[in-house]
């Protein structure tokens, strides 16, 4: 099976090996000591303690091989590399909703590092993919499951 590249910021590769490291060491160590604790208490037959933290520690290596993949696949974007004539990912990018006539800012980000809270959006997502290469002024059409929504290109900024 071909893997993918994982398309990274710097701040987002090194966000990705702190959470692997935690899970690693920390995380670990915790339900290790939950599993000795729960053995503790006798017939592991009848004991849910015991399940769930064989639960959560197949949980975290399962997040582990995850994270592992993820790292090993990093491309890292080079801050240098990127340029406000065209949309790309690291790019943030101040659009018009022609419809409701409101502004709307995007930073595009590789897929790990989706976070709507922060209007951090995936190339990968409709909006990504509709921007991904547009210019300046450029009108985008994004094809949502409400219909097409059109956007103009205000400002590409890094």
């Amino acid at each position: 099976m071909e893997e993918k590249e994982v398309l990274l910021t710097k701040e987002g590769f090194e966000k990705l090996e702190q959470e692997l490291e935690y899970l690693r060491t920390t995380k670990r160590t915790e339900i290790a000591e939950r599993i000795k604790v729960a053995l503790g208490f006798g017939d592991l037959s009848e004991n849910s303690e015991y399940d769930e933290a064989k639960n959560a520690q197949a949980d975290n290596e399962n997040k582990i091989v995850e994270l592992e993949n993820k790292v090993r696949y990093a491309k890292i974007i080079d801050e240098s590399e990127i340029d406000t004539k065209t949309v790309q990912v690291g790019n943030t990018v101040k659009m018009l909703d022609m419809e409701f006539n409101e502004e709307v800012m995007y930073t595009v980000v590789g897929s790990t590092e989706v976070d709507l809270a922060q209007n951090k959006i995936s190339n990968e997502s409709p909006i990504g993919m509709a921007i991904m290469g547009a210019k300046k002024n450029q009108v985008v059409e994004v094809q949502a499951p409400a219909g097409v929504i059109k956007y103009k290109i205000l400002s590409i900024t890094k």
